[in-house]
């Protein structure tokens, strides 16, 4: 059984210093650092496709009204000046050169790298538009194609500005790792005094001492003292652990109400908490990233283009026989109309709605393509401590001895244990509100040292004990009692009157009810629903038997919980793993989606790919669902917006012009500006499913 521990609020705060230990600077500075730049890289390349599409679009507009074919349907004869034409070429001169530029530039990097993809698709119907538009102005017989040019750009230009707008910028979350490193240490000399120093200075088998409330500074083993230790952030463990001499402490971790002398063991990078951020950077790092489908598809319109560009051009000037203008716009309408618009607009579209649903329902999404991939999910692992239970104890049973009842019973208790801020105390005081019991005022209050309370309460001496205070002091406790109290996972106190048992009270880690609804609709789904946990196997056991869960692992600390992780992914399952602490960083890194609580530590926040707002792991199943609707309209959009080359390309290659009918440029451009809207629509008919 675990031990009651009680806690009081210390006199004051510890200390906070102005400067930073050497080494917890370095390794804050460079992840702030990192994050800075990428972030701010981020927020400009943003900047600049918005910039660029604002001014693609002013000169957009008067290359619409000098363009002949709009210029005549629109009666604007006024504007067919003399230099009109010339105009028109120096404005869609500006729009390629300056609103094309970045696809020019990706077009160079995707022939580098020898994956042509949507940027080559864009850059070979721009560069053919405008070169063939450019010779017309300046003599070659044909039509131009300016303001298919220009607005094929701005098309672009929004559909990369919005997707990149719904993509997060780079982690914080080795900054905010580092950040729960005390900055200071009280370092004792041989004299016993003491001297603050920087974390940095310390060194092996310098002692340290450790004050009420104030965090380790550096993993070592305790030397002197008494205390619990809080080590939910970094293990999982939800109840403070007792710790005393010859017991070892991790850096991080939070003391209770007991001072502590400790012998450093690991500095720097030894310690427990920077191999946490070496586990989290690298399993960052590590992620793939599938391939975009839209890109996928622009690959294969470009080679049809370029294939089906020749093969027009070679026919019309070699086969028919027919002049140089006229196979040259074939071709090119051909590779014009092979891009299209709506395939700039199918995937971002898409996503921005998708995000906008699900920001609506707490889902706010960190990293598409790992929310893409979330609709293949096998296996979702939650963490237990916060994201399956409410990470605080509640009273689970009362065995009152003789007589008294459940109420008397534990307003007694709750009397006792009013002021200490134990989290078993709390469970027992937080009963007693919740049934409107009257508590009697408590006096004499005093703690005994890892094993309970006493106090005086109506004129008697009160106890709340642990087990191991009623073995040290000879107290029975019946077997009729001990069966009504006893339950895996649970904890038991005793209450005491006058040395004389008046009952006992167990106590648990309260599950959520949302819990029950998710593994069940996890599992109806025909996925498989796990824990991981630092809590031991009988706490674990108990909590998997409660909920059905399919497996769990106990008893696991966070480096381990990677490794579990990992061992599911080597199943063959697609994992997604959904976690609240520290503790779950490295694993919900590891893991193919990372999902946190959004109520849970900014670390858990950083190093997922979805944040669920409300901490309710119901929420996981709507990812899932959502993931798995937006990627159904990413394919019909998909369809949508490339489908229409079916029977646009054949009839642009001039197939049907032995029946009179070739398809001009203007009107492949409406059937292109057809599907672009389809594709508009369609993205927002996305809805959560119910």
């Amino acid at each position: 059984m675990d031990e009651h521990r009680h806690h009081e609020h210390p006199a004051h705060e510890a200390p906070q210093h102005q400067q930073h230990g050497e080494k917890a600077e370095q390794i804050e500075e460079a992840a702030h650092a990192e994050h800075a730049s990428h972030g701010n890289h981020h927020a400009m390349m943003v900047a600049d496709f918005r910039r660029r599409f604002w001014v693609s679009l002013a000169l957009t507009m008067p290359i619409l009204a000098l363009s002949p074919d709009i210029r005549d349907a629109l009666g604007l004869t006024w504007l067919d000046f003399p230099g009109a034409s010339y105009l028109l070429l120096a404005l869609g001169t500006a729009v390629y050169l300056y609103g094309g530029r970045p696809f020019l530039r990706g077009l160079v990097e995707e022939l580098s790298e020898r994956t042509p993809g949507m940027m080559t698709l864009i850059s070979l119907a721009i560069t053919t538009a405008y070169a063939w538009s450019a010779a017309v102005i300046l003599g070659v017989r044909g039509m131009t194609f300016f303001w298919e040019l220009a607005t094929l750009i701005d098309v672009m230009l929004l559909g990369h500005w919005i997707e990149m707008r719904s993509v997060m910028g780079a982690s914080r979350a080795l900054e905010e790792l580092a950040k729960l490193m005390p900055e200071e240490a009280h370092r004792l000399s041989a004299s016993g005094e003491t001297e603050d120093v920087p974390v940095a200075d310390l060194t092996h088998g310098d002692r340290i001492l450790i004050k009420p409330g104030e965090k380790v500074p550096a993993d070592g083993r305790i030397v002197e003292g008494q205390s619990a230790l809080n080590e939910a952030m970094l293990t999982g463990e939800a109840t403070p652990v007792e710790k005393s001499e010859g017991d070892e402490v991790i850096g991080g971790s939070i003391n209770g109400d007991g001072s502590l002398t400790v012998e450093v063991q690991k500095t720097g990078d030894e310690g427990y908490l920077s191999q946490v951020i070496r586990m989290v950077e690298e399993a960052q790092q590590s992620k793939s990233r599938g391939q975009d489908l839209a890109n996928r598809a622009a690959a294969w319109l470009t080679l049809i283009a370029l294939g089906v560009g020749v093969i027009t051009f070679l026919a019309w000037l070699l086969g028919a026989g027919r002049e140089l203008e006229f196979a040259l716009e074939r071709a090119i309408t051909v590779m014009v109309i092979t891009c299209p618009h709506a395939l700039g607009l199918a995937i971002p579209l898409v996503v921005a709605v998708s995000t906008a649903i699900g920001a609506g329902r707490g889902l706010l999404i960190r990293d598409r393509n790992a929310f893409e991939r979330a609709r293949n999910v096998q296996a979702v692992i939650f963490d237990k401590t916060g994201t399956l239970t409410e990470g605080r104890f509640g009273v689970a049973a009362l065995a009152p001895v003789g007589e008294r009842s459940e109420d008397d019973l534990l307003r007694l208790a709750a009397a006792v244990e009013a002021h200490s801020e134990h989290p078993i105390a709390q469970g027992i005081t937080r009963e007693a509100q919740e049934r409107g019991l009257a508590v009697p005022e408590v006096s004499d209050f005093s703690a005994i040292t890892g094993k309970g309370a006493r106090g005086t309460v109506e004129g008697r001496e009160l106890l709340v004990a642990s087990p191991g205070y009623l073995s040290e002091n000879a107290v029975e406790v019946s077997e009729e009692t001990a069966r009504a109290v006893a339950g895996e996972g649970r904890t038991i106190v005793y209450a005491l009157d006058e040395g004389e048992l008046i009952g006992a009270i167990a106590l648990s880690d309260v599950i959520r009810e949302e819990s029950r609804q998710a593994v069940d609709d996890l599992k109806a789904a025909g996925l498989q629903a796990m824990m991981l946990t630092g809590d031991n196997e009988e706490v674990a056991r108990w909590v998997a038997g409660e909920l059905g869960l399919d497996d769990f692992f106990a008893h696991v600390l966070p480096d381990q919980k990677a490794a579990k992780v990992a061992e599911v992914q080597e199943r063959g399952l697609l994992v997604a793993m959904v976690g609240d602490g520290v503790n779950d960083a490295p694993a919900l890194a590891q893991a193919d989606i990372g999902v946190a609580i959004g109520a849970g530590t900014d670390v858990a926040i950083e190093a997922a790919d979805v944040v669920l707002v409300k901490s309710d792991p119901r929420a996981v199943v709507d990812m899932l669902g959502l993931s798995r609707a937006t990627w159904r309209k990413m394919v019909q959009n998909l369809w949508w917006a490339t489908g229409y080359n079916v029977f646009a390309i054949p009839l642009a290659a001039g197939a049907l012009a032995g029946w009179g009918i070739v398809l001009p440029p203007a009107v492949g451009a409406m059937i292109m500006s057809i599907s672009t809207i389809i594709v508009a629509i369609n993205a927002r008919l996305l809805r959560m499913p119910e």
